[in-house]
């Protein structure tokens, strides 16, 4: 994998008698990777898991019969991990980062439904509403707070310590 769009890399790998063929795009552990290093390919996969976790949840999420804080445990439990898995390799686009508070607050308005108002009678909820309602940080803060926690980790390991590899040797 490189992002030198000039390298002429090798279209296979030999290992003892068996070749592997080069190929664009590879799927690791649900996580999309592609020849170029490219993530964005793998944040619209998280994107499209995301919305099909949400849909087999949204009738949950609107029910009056749980209370809003069992709905969002709900929502942290079972959609956010959809969302954020491998988010510590991200870096996010500004577009990226509006989707995905888009959907935070599609997801949260489900939640908390619509407001009575003595003006308008019912209305949506503004986002500083939500983000009132919703105590824990957002979707972009918790990425960016995770991928700083993945740094600091990667720098505490220092040269000297090496990387396992299969089998027991390093």
């Amino acid at each position: 994998m490189s992002r030198d769009q000039d390298t002429v890399p090798s279209h296979s790998i030999k290992i003892d008698n068996s070749s592997c063929g080069r190929v664009e795009e590879f799927k690791y552990f649900a996580t999309a990777l592609t020849n170029q290093n490219s993530i964005q390919e793998d944040i619209k996969n998280r994107l499209k898991s995301r919305n099909a976790c949400y849909l087999s949840v949204q009738n949950l999420l609107s029910s009056s019969l749980l209370s809003r804080n069992l709905k969002i445990k709900i929502y942290g439990t079972i959609i956010l991990p959809f969302v954020l898995y491998g988010c510590e390799t991200w870096s996010l686009t500004l577009r990226e980062e509006r989707r995905l508070s888009v959907f935070e607050n599609k997801v949260l308005r489900r939640i908390c439904g619509p407001r009575r108002d003595e003006v308008t009678e019912w209305r949506k909820l503004h986002n500083d509403e939500l983000n009132e309602m919703y105590s824990s940080p957002n979707n972009v803060r918790l990425i960016k707070s995770r991928r700083m926690r993945w740094a600091g980790h990667v720098a505490h390991i220092g040269e000297e310590r090496r990387v396992q590899g299969f089998g027991g040797e390093t």
